[in-house]
């Protein structure tokens, strides 16, 4: 078959975030504590930002920030905890839009609530208790790097051997990935690194601190009976390891005592009872049924340009003839100057979206807020809808709701958990996901325990509570909900 060259005319439309869109994105996702740091990192790294004191005194205030026209002043010193702004601008054109239309508000400064540490520094700690060289180190340092939120490593190590190669530019047998995986193994917590729950819970019972007359039974049971074990198969298990009852009972017992997820250790704060989340946003309902929403702010910073950078823009922007001294400090006070008007702008931005985002929650959500956060009160809520509400993109409220929390009087909540899908059911009632699932809990809590109800069975008792789901989201819902299936309910 003969070939020839064809040349073809496409139109495509393409869309490009730009670097402003870009550091916005980044900002939105960052919760109050990140904030903070990110603050931090600007100040060291742009000198036209300095953070305005809270200790300052009127007199200090107004010297630094006279401006050449007399008839100008701060009114900060007027609203201590809210901040002009626009002062920030050289001239009125430099102003964005929204800036000029925005009312100053006062928002309060919240404590927070307490710090979390996260344990995955212990695992890394831990491999300097072991003589290991270098690249054993790197090998290791990947290979906790690469354990999901239950502590287990669920890629095979082919698969890592490939990925070390490529990423790291290390040659790396399976043989001595599994002797450092095993090493990794022994490190606390116990079963951490396993590739699956019965690895996980035979590493924990190799433990020479594990003490128990009946271990070498339960290492039998989790080595050679794991499924019967699983599927309560007592009498198959007993003949196959030609045990008693009593001693299989205790073996047994043994086993549940295990952690089945020992990564949700590498979660778990360090500092007592602590929370384990700073929140970023506060609600509370008021005496008059009014709800309050009000954006935690920690320990970040108040910020400006600086007085002596803008001086010296205006100082040598009128000027042609500048020698070369005052043209690259023009030019250098210019651009810092210019980033830190960008910087301030992008804070004032990432709190009028985060803002907007939550009060769009608050208002689909309101029920719930009022009545003593009864979950069953939530309405199925998508993205969708409090972007509609809150007059932003659906990804702008995917990256606010991502990583951060709200404090209501009742609890700390996700703001994931505000969300749900809905269907509709026979009698055209809409319902959430969320009703479902305290209806499926309320269904398997009312079973005979020595009859527990399957998935099939659920599914028709679901359909006549009034809601119309099918097995597999039966299935799907009891697994989030922490249940296990019918052969380990049975007692």
């Amino acid at each position: 078959m003969p070939q020839k060259l064809i040349q073809t005319q496409k139109e495509e439309q393409t869309q490009q975030l730009s670097a402003v869109q870009v550091a916005m994105a980044r900002l939105l996702e960052l919760p109050v504590m990140d904030l903070e740091q990110r603050v931090r990192n600007e100040l060291e790294d742009n000198a036209a930002l300095e953070e305005v004191g809270p200790d300052k005194n009127e007199e200090d205030m107004a010297a630094e920030t006279t401006e050449a026209d007399d008839n100008e002043s701060e009114t900060a010193e007027d609203e201590p905890h809210a901040d002009d702004e626009t002062a920030d601008y050289l001239t009125e054109d430099d102003i964005p839009d929204y800036l000029l239309r925005q009312r100053n508000e006062a928002e309060e400064r919240e404590v927070q609530l307490a710090a979390t540490n996260n344990a995955y520094d212990e695992l890394y700690r831990q491999i300097g208790e072991h003589d290991l060289d270098e690249q054993q180190r790197r090998i290791m340092e990947y290979l906790i790097g690469s354990l999901d939120n239950d502590g287990y490593l669920r890629k095979d190590l082919r698969t890592i051997g490939d990925e070390l190669a490529i990423y790291q530019n290390l040659d790396v047998s399976e043989e001595e990935l599994e002797r450092l995986l095993h090493l990794l193994q022994r490190f606390e917590p116990r079963g951490i690194g396993a590739r699956d729950l019965q690895e996980c819970l035979r590493v924990q019972l190799e433990s020479p601190e594990f003490k128990s007359s009946f271990k070498a039974l339960a290492i039998a049971i989790v080595d050679r009976c794991f499924k019967d074990f699983t599927y309560h198969h007592w009498n198959t298990i007993k003949v196959r390891l030609k045990t008693d009852d009593e001693s299989l009972q205790q073996a047994a017992q043994l086993i549940r005592r295990l952690n089945p997820k020992p990564g949700s250790a590498l979660n778990e704060t360090t500092i007592g009872t602590a929370p384990t989340a700073i929140p970023d946003f506060y609600v509370h309902v008021e005496d008059d049924g009014s709800i309050s929403v009000r954006l935690n702010n920690g320990d970040v910073p108040e910020l400006r340009v600086s007085k002596a950078f803008k001086d010296t823009v205006r100082e040598f922007g009128g000027h042609k003839d500048l020698n070369k001294s005052q043209r690259d400090a023009y030019v250098y006070a210019r651009k810092k100057v210019g980033d830190a008007q960008l910087f301030l702008e992008l804070i004032n931005r990432r709190r009028k979206t985060l803002m907007g985002v939550m009060r769009g929650i608050v208002e689909r959500q309101r029920d719930f807020f009022l009545n003593d956060d009864d979950e069953m009160l939530l309405v199925p809520m998508t993205l969708r809808d409090v972007a509609e509400k809150a007059g932003v993109d659906i990804s702008t409220v995917s990256r606010v709701t991502g990583s951060k929390y709200v404090q209501t009087q009742r609890g700390l909540y996700p703001l994931k958990f505000f969300f749900s899908s809905q269907f509709t059911s026979g009698e055209g009632e809409e319902l959430s996901s969320r009703q479902a699932k305290a209806a499926l809990r309320e269904a398997i809590a009312a079973e005979d325990k020595r009859h527990p109800l399957a998935d099939e069975a659920l599914t028709i008792v679901m359909k006549e509570k009034g809601f119309p789901i099918s097995r597999r989201t039966v299935a799907k819902y009891r697994e989030q909900l922490g249940i296990p299936k019918s052969g380990l309910r049975k007692q």
